[in-house]
């Protein structure tokens, strides 16, 4: 992503210098034109008009340059307004089978699917996922509180807002994820990979997260959360020491 917003950068700069470029020429004052007779030198703008001159291109298309410069210059940004705002499709409620578990059949991790995974707002409690291929899916709102997903791959899930109480994710991957403001009292993490998650805003009361894997920079994150208190009831582990907060 950074590599991908630097190139967009770089071109959006270059189209801008562009266009800069073509509309300043369009305007500039004609240097073979100066006021004769005025007590003060200074140099007359040639009169706009669209004709075309001997000495370049005429103040049409020099104008209409710079704006197509600047028009392609928007789009390059346009996926990056998207993006921020993460506006998805309206739920399909017509789809009988939209909210069930199902493997991606491109599998590596890598989120790739031929469709959107949707099971936002999806009632799935207690049910079995384990060692399913999630990965990309979006589970917004979604109710899956006490649902079993050990070994499960959910890489770059967005599972925003949504109930997660006593789920099991012991062994599973949930790097580079979305949990913020979701729910996880009670919920098992032991073993599982979490880096690159954002667990912003989440209520993690009596979870586990014994061996977890994150990075320096995750598991600071974690360790901010206020909710980080009280003791697993399934494994009898003191959530606070399973995520190893260091003592300032």
């Amino acid at each position: 992503f950074a590599a991908m917003l630097s190139l967009r950068t770089s071109a959006l700069s270059l189209l801008v210098a562009a266009a800069s470029v073509d509309l300043s020429y369009a305007f500039a004052p004609s240097t073979s034109l100066l006021c004769k007779g005025a007590q003060r030198p200074q140099a007359c703008f040639t009169p706009l008009r669209m004709a075309a001159d001997s000495e370049g291109p005429s103040l049409q298309q020099r104008f209409g340059s710079g704006v197509a410069a600047l028009v392609i210059a928007g789009g390059l940004l346009s996926p990056f307004a998207a993006d921020a705002g993460f506006q998805m499709p309206p739920i399909d409620r017509t789809d009988p089978n939209r909210c069930t578990f199902k493997s991606s059949a491109m599998g590596q991790s890598n989120a790739a699917r031929d469709k959107l995974y949707d099971l936002r707002e999806c009632p799935m409690s207690g049910l079995n996922a384990k060692g399913f291929d999630l990965a990309g899916a979006v589970m917004v709102n979604g109710d899956f509180s006490k649902v079993n997903f050990k070994e499960a791959t959910m890489s770059k899930v967005n599972a925003a807002s949504a109930n997660f109480d006593g789920a099991d994710f012991s062994n599973a991957i949930l790097d580079r994820g979305t949990w913020r403001k979701s729910s996880f009292k009670g919920a098992v993490f032991a073993n599982a990979v979490l880096s690159g998650s954002d667990f912003s805003g989440a209520d993690l009361t009596d979870t586990d997260f014994s061996d977890a894997y994150m990075g320096d920079f995750d598991n600071k994150n974690l360790c901010k959360n206020p909710t980080l208190t009280g003791t697993n009831p399934k494994t009898g582990v003191e959530t606070r020491f399973s995520v190893a907060c260091k003592r300032n």
